[in-house]
């Protein structure tokens, strides 16, 4: 029988050399900067340490668990680590275990977890979107091509699972259910609205499946590997449904803005791509009731965008529709209804965190 240890790359893909360096947490926590609405966080003079010796640990480990000895798959694999993020929803994560005991080492792992799951749907995401960019870099599918990236993305996922059954079962459990609606957003997002769907209730439905589960799951797991009041877990649930989709509505809004500096969005991806967003969805129910300008609009918007002239120009006019205004207030609606949600919570640094996340998703580019 053949020795596994004889080849380049091991079954499990954690055969890293020796040679591979290691990464030292000090200096990753210098370098972090905490994404807006925590700047709470950062002025506490106990919290802030705190978070960001996490997340430099997450960061860490994150590299860790993505690193594999075959060549290929550690390249593919470090592909969108090394491209950077917000890491929100690990944040998150580590923000809602200081309702607890946020010293406990699940916590870290937990936080890992959520991130890994993340990374994963993205590889996938752009693959099915054919978007070209991601974070500033060329997307793993426009470098290696589909396959190479679906599986990136499915191997990912496979090493997020290692480590949250670790957390055991009931972790399992929130990461395999948060996992479905993942692919059933996407796959919802697919095949469009049910002939008798309302499709802005169809797109809110889809965006909450997406984005809304997993950071709900984010903060979630953070209560409960902190070992905080059980009661605040519904809570935290509910925070993360409502706010996942307010960060959505406000991304989608965006690329409708041409707003790309604070966003990272490239104007009217989503125009081009004919991805359905709140701002064109509201067009075209006021064209059904008889605003023209919402009709000589989608005129355009449905015509051929390929060129950069066409797409400025429907941007431009989307951006100066009433219909985007609309869109804003309907992001900070489901931002404020997050915010109330935390009623229950501990007055502090972690209950006033949330509130100001919150406000931060809707107003960065208002």
């Amino acid at each position: 029988m053949t020795n596994p240890a004889d080849h380049s790359w091991t079954r499990a893909g954690h055969g890293v050399t020796a040679a591979e360096p290691s990464l030292n947490t000090s200096a990753i926590a210098t370098g972090l900067q905490l994404p807006a609405g925590f700047a709470a966080i950062a002025g506490d003079a106990e919290l802030g340490p705190a978070i960001t010796n996490n997340l430099a640990k997450v960061e860490k480990k994150l590299r860790e668990a993505i690193a594999n000895s075959d060549p290929l798959a550690d390249a593919t694999s470090r592909h969108l680590v090394e491209a950077g993020g917000k890491r929100i929803r690990p944040l998150l994560t580590l923000l809602c275990a200081h309702l607890g005991d946020a010293s406990l080492p699940a916590v870290v792992q937990a936080a890992v977890v959520v991130e890994l799951t993340h990374l994963a749907t993205l590889y996938h995401d752009d693959v099915m979107d054919s978007a070209p960019f991601r974070r500033g870099a060329p997307t793993a599918h426009e470098v290696w091509g589909n396959s190479v990236a679906v599986l990136t993305g499915d191997l990912i996922f496979a090493r997020a699972s290692i480590l949250v059954s670790e957390l055991g079962s009931r972790a399992l459990g929130i990461q395999a259910r948060t996992f479905e609606r993942l692919c059933l957003g996407q796959l919802h997002e697919t095949v469009g609205p049910r002939p008798d769907e309302d499709p802005v209730e169809h797109y809110l439905s889809v965006i909450a499946d997406k984005t809304g589960s997993l950071v709900a799951a984010s903060g979630q797991l953070g209560a409960i590997f902190a070992g905080a009041d059980p009661a605040y877990e519904s809570v935290l649930v509910e925070y993360g449904e409502k706010v996942g989709v307010a960060f959505q509505l406000a991304d989608d809004v965006i690329d409708v803005t041409g707003i790309k500096v604070k966003s990272g969005k490239s104007p009217g991806t989503d125009l081009r791509e004919g991805v359905p967003t709140l701002p064109v969805l509201l067009l075209r129910r006021a064209a059904a009731d008889g605003d023209q300008s919402a009709v000589e609009l989608l005129r355009l918007i449905d015509g051929d965008l390929t060129s950069d002239e066409a797409l400025a120009e429907a941007v431009a006019g989307l951006r100066e529709h009433t219909v985007t205004a609309e869109s804003w207030v309907v992001a900070r609606q489901w931002a404020n209804e997050a915010i109330d949600a935390l009623a229950p919570l501990p007055e502090g640094v972690v209950k006033d965190s949330l509130s100001s996340f919150a406000l931060a998703v809707v107003d960065r580019a208002s």
